[in-house]
């Protein structure tokens, strides 16, 4: 592995910000407005502690779940995102990467890969979209990602449209022609990112823009802003917009975004299998609190009735023990891959997962626990006035 092997996310992180040009990178970091959601989202975990054993301690641990019918190695799933611009494999590399540790992949309806592309190399994956466009056009979508072999629907609701960041926002071209990376050429040479130059020159393309599973039926992919513009313009769905897209689907149906109580119950209601308590990151409504702080009231009001899970500032094998042990049934990591993706292709986001899984395996020798089913509050100490509930 030599010098290309890192040890943590945050230097996987690192090298993604050596290597890609200024205005790719600030697109990883996202959130909206000033940052708090995404920064509460990472450090909320530093607040738990452990209350670990000394003795007995157990040499086999048991890192194994299943999540919406799928046998994962590890309670880890890649969550969807969309235009992974940061390596020219993209998806289809995230996708060998996770088939290889064997966990699911999240294929975002944004994302720059064909569905078909990425079920070929991990059949264990989901298909994520949003509510955008007419009811013909969302329908045409999941039938396709149907015949291609996805195993389950995400559908995400958490996104309110803010656009605005203290920090600023970089500028993203509608397509990656030659006119818009000769734009970036300054940032390229300047920053000295000559790598990320060559990886784009032995692909033999430019790195691509446009979202081939938001294509209607003989119709050509709209580029990426043409595609988030429909889905901005399309109104908002209602409860009983997303029981027809259960019902539509007919099989496991995640609904991403939930951060209330109420909400989670009106998911039940709609059909949903399962939740994920999530702030898209820090990309919707911000000051909304850190998930791991709205997790416990979500689980213990629905976590009976619907698998739930949570996304949001995981960065460690330990953020998931903590996860787990607040009750949820997997996490989905989206930076962290991506970082990955972006330090060093396919082998960066196995290296991520490897990394995450050392220290999951860790924290249950230290909490005496020879399985992640095992974990619960007790194995942490949890500081009064940590947790939040919304919508009682």
């Amino acid at each position: 592995m030599g010098n290309t092997w890192f040890e943590t996310v945050n230097e996987a992180q690192r090298r993604a910000e050596r290597r890609l040009p200024r205005s790719v990178y600030k697109a990883l970091l996202a959130g909206s407005e000033r940052g708090e959601t995404v920064r509460d989202n990472v450090d909320a975990f530093s607040e738990l502690g452990f209350a670990p054993h000394i003795v007995n301690l157990p040499t086999e641990h048991d890192l194994s779940t299943v999540v919406m019918g799928q046998e994962l190695s590890m309670p880890v799933i890649i969550s969807p995102t969309g235009a992974q611009a940061v390596h020219p494999e993209g998806e289809v590399a995230v996708a060998r990467a996770s088939a290889n540790r064997g966990i699911a992949m999240s294929m975002a309806c944004l994302g720059v890969k064909p569905i078909e592309e990425v079920i070929a190399q991990n059949p264990k994956t989901f298909f994520q979209t949003y509510w955008a466009g007419s009811r013909d056009a969302i329908k045409s979508r999941i039938e396709r990602a149907r015949a291609a072999g996805a195993v389950g629907l995400i559908v995400t609701l958490d996104w309110s449209f803010s656009n605005g960041r203290d920090w600023g926002s970089p500028k993203i071209p509608s397509k990656l022609d030659l006119k818009a990376m000769a734009s970036f050429a300054p940032e390229v040479v300047l920053g000295g990112k000559f790598r990320y130059l060559w990886d784009i020159a032995k692909s033999g393309h430019l790195p691509e823009l446009s979202v081939p599973n938001m294509a209607l039926p003989d119709a050509p992919a709209p580029g990426f802003f043409e595609a988030y513009g429909e889905w901005m313009q399309t109104p908002q769905p209602t409860w009983e917009d997303i029981a027809w897209l259960r019902e539509e689907w007919g099989g496991p149906f995640l609904v991403k975004g939930i951060t209330r109580v109420d909400d989670a119950k009106a998911a039940i209601d709609a059909g949903a299998t399962a939740i994920s308590v999530s702030n898209h990151g820090g990309n919707n409504l911000d000051s909304t609190p850190a998930t791991i702080r709205l997790l416990p009231a979500i689980v213990d009001a629905v976590g009976d009735q619907v698998e739930v899970l949570m996304d949001g500032g995981v960065r460690r094998g330990s953020d998931i023990a903590k996860a787990l042990a607040m009750g949820a049934r997997a996490v989905l990591i989206g930076r962290a891959s991506l970082w990955g993706l972006a330090a060093n292709g396919q082998a960066g986001v196995e290296n991520v997962l490897d990394v995450l899984r050392g220290g999951l395996d860790s924290a249950l020798m230290g909490l005496r626990r020879s399985s992640v089913q095992q974990l619960n509050r007790d194995d942490l100490v949890i500081p009064e006035g940590f947790t939040r509930r919304a919508g009682a």
